[in-house]
């Protein structure tokens, strides 16, 4: 006999301003989470930072944020897309435009994982990119998140390339 599953608790919708000071908590839970340092509290200037950034993507039709919603808690969940569009730069007989878009900053509580939450807010996601003529996505996690490795690779992405990074001064002294 089989079960029948119960259906989620949760909502996917679009973010609002009301949604920017958790949301700007859930950045801060998520670059601790990668980074495995000890929790700090982010600086006034910083705080103010990313809410107008976060305020700005509200404000674009090429990007979304989508938000998770639990009755009785509150925003467990969140995710973001941006949509872009390059002209491409080879040899053709006429112009071509390509859409790609770029997914970022998916995060879900910890005690609100493994409730489907975030393939919600992927599909979500992707649905955006896809109705605005997204050939590809892509999106970066650092090598050291085993958990993003693994359910990335799962739904289909590949490796590509590498992304390096490096302080501006230490760069500067290699020069010299």
């Amino acid at each position: 006999m089989a079960t029948k599953k119960s259906a989620p608790t949760f909502t996917i919708r679009d973010a609002t301003g009301a949604d920017l000071p958790v949301l700007v908590s859930f950045l801060k839970k998520l670059a601790l989470h990668v980074s495995g340092g000890p929790e700090l509290e982010l600086r006034e200037s910083e705080y103010q930072r990313l809410l107008e950034l976060l305020d700005d993507t509200l404000a674009s039709p090429d990007k979304r944020i989508v938000v998770a919603e639990q009755p009785g808690e509150g925003l467990v969940g969140m995710g973001d897309v941006t949509v872009w569009s390059s002209q491409s730069i080879w040899e053709q007989a006429t112009v071509s435009e390509y859409r790609s878009a770029i997914l970022d900053d998916i995060w879900v509580e910890p005690e609100f994982r493994k409730a489907g939450i975030f393939k919600a807010l992927l599909r979500s996601l992707v649905d955006f990119a896809d109705q605005r003529g997204a050939h590809d996505l892509m999106l970066e996690y650092s090598s050291s998140n085993k958990e993003a490795k693994s359910a990335w690779t799962r739904l289909g992405f590949k490796t590509t390339g590498v992304r390096a990074a490096a302080f501006t001064h230490k760069v500067k002294d290699a020069l010299k």
